[in-house]
């Protein structure tokens, strides 16, 4: 079953192909179609995810799978959510995984609140007007370190530290990452949600 992935993130693309192999689902990166990226005009993953859903559904013809993900600091009261990707460019840096968690470090110097968590929401839909599309939320409860470490990942993965592992995100091998990283824990849910009700349904 061949499923359009409505990202380029070559991140989350490749991650989410190792998760979804177990089902036999091919995920295709919508940019190898010549989908442009969907505007994401909302407050909350869950709008995000659906619109970039049925936008790439629209313009492919296939069924479609959105994330929509970020990163929400406790003391910035939930920011910046569905903006984690454009952090840096609220501080004068160009968009970019470096220079995010460079700002972030910076913003969070003289703080002693550094709680945060790390939310994936996926959204998959049959077609364009799936009147019920599958939605599942991973989150993972953590603390933003003072310096980045680890070279695994991507993101903010380097300053995300998981005190269950006593180690940041992007110290954890691949493996052990996927199954418990946010995005990880969506899409076990979704996997399930596929399966009870995509696969079942048409005899998988």
């Amino acid at each position: 079953m061949r499923i359009v992935l409505a990202s380029n993130n070559q991140g989350k693309l490749a991650e989410l192909r190792t998760m979804f192999a177990p089902l036999g689902l091919e995920l295709i990166a919508q940019g190898e179609l010549g989908i442009c990226e969907a505007d994401e005009p909302f407050h909350t993953f869950v709008e995000n995810a659906l619109a970039k859903a049925r936008h790439a559904a629209t313009e492919s013809g296939l069924p479609a799978l959105a994330d929509d993900a970020g990163l929400c600091v406790d003391a910035f009261g939930g920011l910046p959510g569905v903006d984690t990707a454009f952090y840096a460019t609220q501080f004068g840096y160009e968009k970019g995984d470096g220079n995010n968690v460079r700002a972030l470090l910076e913003q969070m110097q003289n703080l002693s609140n550094r709680r945060a968590a790390m939310v994936s929401t996926l959204v998959a839909v049959r077609s364009a007007q799936d009147p019920e599309p599958l939605i599942a939320v991973g989150r993972v409860s953590g603390e933003i370190s003072r310096e980045p470490v680890g070279s695994n990942g991507f993101g903010f993965d380097p300053v995300m530290y998981i005190p269950q592992f006593g180690q940041t995100f992007a110290q954890l091998p691949v493996a052990v990452k996927n199954v418990n990283s946010h995005r990880g824990r969506a899409a076990l849910a979704m996997l399930q949600l596929m399966r009870e009700r995509w696969l079942n349904e048409i005899g998988i």
